[in-house]
C-alpha cells in the first residue's frame, strides 16, 4: 500500500491526510531472540491493540502523555506521528529473562529496588544494552532528555502496577519506547502489551505473556484474552 511508512516485526505504519497523524497496523506475526525464532499467533494483533488501547487511555487519565488518539478498529489506531528515540527504556520490578540468565540470579527473584535499563534500538547490533553515557555520545538524546524519559518510566511503571495488581497480575518487567512529536515533546510511543511486558499471575505465577512462546509453553492466544479480560 502506498500510505505504508514503516513495517516492523509487529506492526505496520501509514501516512494519514493529518501530516501529524498516522495509523499503526497490528499484525499477528510474532519474533523472539532479536528475530531468530518466527512465528504467527491468532489473533495477538487484535488483542495487543485492545490492550494497548486500554492502558494507553489509563496512562492518559493519570496524566502521562503518550501518541494515542483512538482506536479505529481490531487492528489499527490513529496515534500521533512522533519520530522514535531509539531507546528501548526497560524496567524490572522482578528479576527474568535476559537478567536471570546474564547474572545467574533465580527468576522471579524480587530485588530491593526497581531495576531501570536503557538498550541501543539497533538490530543489526542486537539492540545492545547501554549507559547514559554512550546515549548522549551516540547523540540519541540529551542528558535532559533522559532525565524526562526516566522520570515518565518510573510513573508510568507505579500506575502499571496497580493497575496489574488490582486485576491479580505481577507487573514482573517491561519495555516503553518514546518519540517526539511535531512540537517537539516526549511522547509515550509504540504499545504496552503481553508482547512488551512479563505478566504472572499472583496466586499460581502461572506466565500470561510472550513467554508462553519464546518457551513452547502453548496457550498463547488464551493468555493473552485472559490480560484483557482482567484489565478491561
Amino acid at each position: 500500500m502506498e500510505n505504508l511508512l514503516y513495517e516492523g516485526k509487529a506492526k505496520k505504519v501509514y501516512k494519514t491526510e493529518n501530516p501529524n497523524e498516522v495509523i499503526i497496523y497490528y499484525k499477528d506475526d510474532a519474533t523472539a531472540f532479536n528475530g531468530v525464532k518466527k512465528a504467527s499467533i491468532s489473533n495477538k494483533g487484535i488483542l495487543n491493540n485492545k490492550i494497548t488501547e486500554i492502558l494507553f487511555t489509563k496512562l492518559s487519565e493519570k496524566g502521562i502523555p503518550n501518541h494515542f488518539i483512538k482506536r479505529i478498529d481490531d487492528r489499527s489506531q490513529l496515534c500521533q506521528k512522533v519520530d522514535i528515540v531509539p531507546l528501548e527504556f526497560i524496567v524490572r520490578n522482578y528479576i527474568a529473562g535476559s537478567m536471570s540468565k546474564r547474572l545467574r540470579i533465580k527468576e522471579g527473584t524480587k530485588p530491593d529496588n526497581t531495576i531501570f535499563e536503557i538498550c541501543y534500538k539497533k538490530d543489526e547490533l542486537g539492540d545492545p544494552l547501554i549507559n547514559d553515557h554512550h546515549a548522549v555520545a551516540l547523540e540519541l538524546c540529551t542528558y535532559e532528555e533522559l532525565h524526562r524519559m526516566y522520570s515518565l518510566t518510573n510513573e508510568i511503571n507505579e500506575i502499571l502496577k496497580d493497575i496489574f495488581d488490582k486485576e491479580g497480575i505481577i507487573l514482573v518487567d517491561f519495555k516503553i519506547e518514546f518519540g517526539k512529536n511535531n512540537n517537539g515533546e516526549i511522547l509515550l510511543a509504540d504499545e504496552i502489551s503481553p508482547d512488551t511486558s512479563r505478566l504472572w499471575d499472583k496466586k499460581t505465577l502461572e506466565k500470561l505473556d510472550k513467554d508462553r512462546f519464546r518457551r513452547d509453553l502453548g496457550s498463547i492466544e488464551e493468555a493473552y484474552i485472559e490480560i484483557l479480560n482482567r484489565i478491561n
